[in-house]
């Protein structure tokens, strides 16, 4: 995974974009793989742990309807969570994480889920993953390495 974030690093810097991260279920997880290397203040400009649907809403402005409306392991939550992450930071590409990490979940909210967002500007995609029932944290560090996948993918694909 080093050799991964060193390259979303480097391209970042290279790119002169910062990055910010909008975690639930990875709990920092990505925040912190990024931090881990040193010389990350130059484009890692800050990370949001939004664990309850309270702090979604206060530290992102996820709309409470959106929550009750498709719940917060949905792609539209995690849109509104990399929209959020990029309207409160200093940053111009944000990634999200929502997710089920386990153990339990329903069937139709299975362990295993996980949504994310991916935003440069205003643009942002979103996608659905099932990693099935790994364990917490065999859920959680997939979710980790497919947000730095997303990252790397989207700096590199930026003007």
């Amino acid at each position: 995974m080093t050799d991964l974030v060193q390259r979303i690093l480097a391209s970042a810097r290279a790119k002169g974009v910062m990055i910010s991260t909008a975690e639930s279920c990875t709990g920092g997880m990505v925040s912190a793989a990024l931090t881990d290397i040193a010389g990350s203040s130059a484009v890692f400009e800050r990370g949001f742990v939004t664990y309850t649907n309270t702090a979604k809403m206060q530290m992102l402005g996820v709309r409470k309807a959106s929550l009750d409306a498709y719940g917060a392991v949905s792609e539209q939550i995690a849109r509104e969570m990399a929209l959020g992450a990029i309207a409160h930071a200093e940053a111009q590409i944000a990634v999200s994480v929502t997710g089920i990490a386990g153990p339990g979940g329903s069937d139709h909210k299975p362990e295993g889920r996980v949504c994310f967002g991916i935003t440069s500007g205003e643009h942002c995609q979103t996608e659905t993953v099932e990693f099935g029932a790994l364990g917490r944290a065999n859920v959680r560090q997939a979710a980790c390495d497919h947000a730095l996948g997303l990252l790397l993918s989207t700096i590199d694909a930026s003007p």
